[in-house]
């Protein structure tokens, strides 16, 4: 009879703690940033209007405050081909520090910028640098904090580890929404001179913080055996050579197009719900500080639900949750416009409630559905841009879509819930066709110059 291993059982100890380290440093990560990235879509839902476009009709004001949220998401593909080539190149750990450094900085910096009083137009100029900036940023992070907890994990739980990354978002949200609500239960006038800075200052504090938690997880196993692996038969074989990661992604467009359409939805429902709706719900007449209260209490709710969602998957698969919140996401448009017509702020919280689970629905699954897709050599790359061009399609232009719909039909929200309706059937059409990915090997090598097919999975339209 055996005896245990005692070295072993240290191992496991040692195994099971680095995974939680690296999923609890991609969960506060992407909460610290997403705290960043949000918290402009807050404000430019409730400040710059009046703020940097005050001369402008409060509605056209609101439009144009959406135009400098956009640019942002205009720039999150960039951003993840930059830093998806060299976390593929180099590894994630050290483009995870990075990016998180440029979100922080650019974030404490919207905080300074200067009223229209003081440098005219140029303030709202500096608002679009500054935003391309946190796009950037943000366009590497998600794809890194994704794999990190992706390639780490067990095989059995990849969905639930991923989750976490996307759990950070609605952590993040819900962080900026309580700080930015306490600070507009301020004198309007106070808070619109100086009052909304504040949280974007703090953003310096939480990076601080990420940065400390950040540097102490290690590079991910996955990609440094693959590494090895690659040295080993360039050593071998002369000839051998890797292709850019961005090269290999698009050896397979197919993959990347249907990626891209899978994910849009659950993105336009996220951006309708913490942009257009609360601008929509503050303009029938409750109170600001409560409308931004009720949601971010229903985003306390997505956090858990987002969690579940990503455990659900690892039983029952990424696809059918994938398609169950896009139908439901069809059939909560309605009571979503509905319910805050009321004025009563249990049905204001009970309708962010409804689509904000809706979207988790979608989201908690959609980091490992993504990222199961493409080999360990251009996973970074693939993944982030993927993602980031389903968040500009279905986010970067939704809010100011929907501002012109709802302006231009005489502020009715029939032809916003169409416009909505037509993306989520989008994404389900597409997520139908589409493999299960829950069960592939993440171990493969990452493909060659000579071998570019052996790094995707191709969707089965």
């Amino acid at each position: 009879m055996s005896s245990p291993n005692p070295n072993s059982a240290i191992t496991d100890r040692t195994v099971v703690r680095d995974r939680r380290r690296v999923v609890f440093s991609s969960y506060l990560g992407t909460t610290i940033e997403f705290y960043d990235f949000l918290l402009y879509a807050t404000a430019s839902a409730v400040v710059f209007g009046p703020v940097f476009f005050s001369g402008l009709d409060p509605w056209a004001g609101t439009v144009a405050a959406y135009g400098t949220f956009a640019a942002g998401y205009l720039a999150r593909p960039l951003g993840g081909v930059i830093f998806g080539h060299f976390g593929d190149k180099l590894g994630r750990k050290k483009l995870l520090v990075l990016s998180m450094l440029i979100m922080g900085l650019a974030s404490t910096a919207i905080g300074l910028v200067p009223g229209p009083e003081l440098i005219g137009s140029w303030g709202a100029v500096l608002l679009v640098l500054l935003r391309v900036i946190q796009g950037i940023a943000i366009g590497g992070e998600w794809g890194g904090a994704a794999l990190m907890a992706l390639e780490h994990a067990d095989p059995k739980s990849r969905g639930f580890a991923a989750s976490f990354t996307n759990a950070g978002a609605p952590t993040g949200s819900v962080l900026g929404l309580l700080v930015m609500s306490a600070f507009s239960a301020m004198p309007q006038e106070a808070f619109l001179a100086w009052g909304w800075r504040i949280p974007f200052l703090l953003s310096f504090v939480l990076l601080l913080v990420g940065l400390y938690v950040r540097s102490r997880v290690a590079e991910s196993p996955v990609f440094q055996n693959a590494m090895a692996r690659l040295d080993d038969k360039a050593a071998r074989d002369k000839d051998a050579r890797r292709s850019a990661p961005l090269l290999q992604v698009l050896h397979r467009p197919g993959l990347l197009v249907a990626i891209i359409l899978a994910a849009t939805s659950a993105f336009a429902l996220q951006t309708l719900l913490s942009t257009f709706a609360i601008s929509y719900t503050v303009s029938l007449g409750l109170p600001q500080s409560q409308v931004m209260l009720a949601f971010a209490g229903a985003g306390v709710i997505s956090i858990g639900t987002t969690l579940l969602m990503g455990r659900l998957s690892d039983r029952l698969g990424r696809k059918p949750l994938m398609i169950a919140g896009n139908v439901l996401f069809i059939l909560v448009l309605v009571p979503v416009f509905a319910l805050p017509s009321s004025g009563n702020l249990a049905l204001v919280f009970l309708a962010f409630t409804l689509g904000i689970v809706t979207q988790t629905v979608l989201y908690g699954p959609m980091a490992a559905f993504i990222a199961e897709r493409f080999g360990t050599g251009s996973r970074y790359t693939g993944a982030s841009l993927g993602y980031q061009i389903a968040t500009l399609l279905g986010a970067g232009f939704t809010p100011i879509v929907l501002a012109n719909l709802y302006g231009g039909s005489g502020q009715s929200t029939t032809p916003v819930i169409i416009y909505l309706g037509a993306i989520a059937l989008m994404s389900l059409i597409t997520v139908s066709c589409m493999p299960e990915s829950k069960d592939r090997s993440l171990t493969e090598a990452p493909a060659l110059a000579s071998d570019p097919a052996a790094d995707t999975v191709v969707p089965t339209f």
